[in-house]
């Protein structure tokens, strides 16, 4: 008989999470991830009228802040015995989930879109998960997801609802703050991407006492925390097509919007245009290769500084590098200047 214990399973919530969470955290992940650095750009400042702080999460082991979450996740359901992890994602958390069961010994099983990125499939295929593939929507994915459960009895490693997740997830930012204040700066804000809302979960965790302001910032395409603000819960959007493939959760979490409703100061919803621009000022005027939902952290940010009375200090959290390398070049080309034409 299939075996459903999990600490993690789809729904599961746990109240009572706080910044006392994110510093068991950081020490547990020592050593097993990546302290990124924290980059600086004049031109980007110039830009913008403030100074961006940028954590370069683009660099971290799997290519996405996620393996931080992964981590904890797995590691406490190993300990506990388990025989095999299933996660559902678009793409960076089933790499991060297939990365930390590879390392401990576990078969994994992952439901991704129809449409994954191909890069972000052969980084989960690379570390010898099997993929299997489930629609378009957060809905059907789910779907999937309980029919591996039943079929294997493995545990869920769910992207959204595991606090283990959502406090990995915060250690990026509690590295950011920390990572300013050694340079004698304290932020103002902190801004990061929202898909299913792990990351701003973390970060309003991570920013509890310590004064910065916390802002999201998603797709005006699939505005899924904008909605769910308005109807006070978690509600399900009609997502139209972003480039930005790490956001396209249909439905925020109700573990991260229990939290992030109560405490991030703001959400920004970022045009295709923008997230588009912002991809190539990360590439060009920082030399930071970025995906579009990390781009889209940094338009935000670049909306955000442009308003008065914003501060001076805002960090970014450029959550992931796993980008199209064709998507790129694409973007690149529609910013180029046309040809001149030879002279005859």
């Amino acid at each position: 008989m299939p075996n459903h214990r999990s600490a993690f399973a789809v729904g599961t919530t746990l109240p009572g999470l706080g910044r006392a969470d994110i510093d068991r955290a950081e020490p547990q992940l020592a050593g097993k991830v990546v302290r990124t650095p924290v980059i600086r750009s004049d031109q980007l400042d110039a830009l913008c009228g403030a100074r961006l702080w940028l954590k370069a999460e683009n660099l971290q082991r799997g290519g996405s802040f996620k393996v931080r979450g992964a981590l904890l996740a797995v590691e406490e359901l190993a300990a506990a015995g388990s025989h095999g992890v299933i996660a559902q994602s678009t793409g960076n958390h089933a790499i991060a989930v297939a990365l930390a069961a590879r390392a401990r010994g576990l078969p994994t099983l992952i439901a991704l879109p129809t449409d994954a990125p191909p890069a972000k499939v052969r980084r989960i295929r690379e570390a010898r998960a099997q993929v299997v593939f489930a629609g378009t929507t957060l809905a059907e994915r789910l779907a999937a997801v309980g029919e591996l459960q039943e079929l294997h009895g493995y545990d869920v490693v769910d992207p959204y609802e595991s606090p283990h997740v959502v406090a990995g997830q915060g250690t990026a930012t509690a590295e950011l703050l920390a990572q300013a204040a050694a340079e004698g700066v304290r932020l103002d804000t902190v801004v990061v991407p929202i898909g299913g809302g792990s990351a701003l979960a973390g970060a309003c965790l991570a920013a509890a006492g310590h004064g910065a302001a916390v802002v999201g910032a998603e797709p005006t395409a699939v505005p899924a925390f904008t909605a769910a603000l308005r109807a006070g819960e978690p509600v399900t959007v009609s997502a139209r097509h972003t480039i930005a493939d790490g956001l396209r959760p249909d439905r925020i979490g109700a573990l991260p919007f229990s939290l992030a409703a109560r405490e991030a100061a703001r959400v920004l919803t970022v045009s295709e245009e923008a997230i588009a621009e912002a991809l190539r000022a990360a590439l060009l005027r920082a030399r930071l290769l970025v995906e579009p939902a990390a781009a889209t952290a940094l338009a935000g940010a670049l909306e955000y500084a442009a308003g008065p009375g914003r501060g001076t200090d805002i960090g970014v959290l450029l959550s992931g590098g796993n980008v199209e390398p064709s998507l790129v070049a694409a973007l690149l080309a529609e910013s180029a200047p046309a040809p001149r034409p030879l002279a005859g």
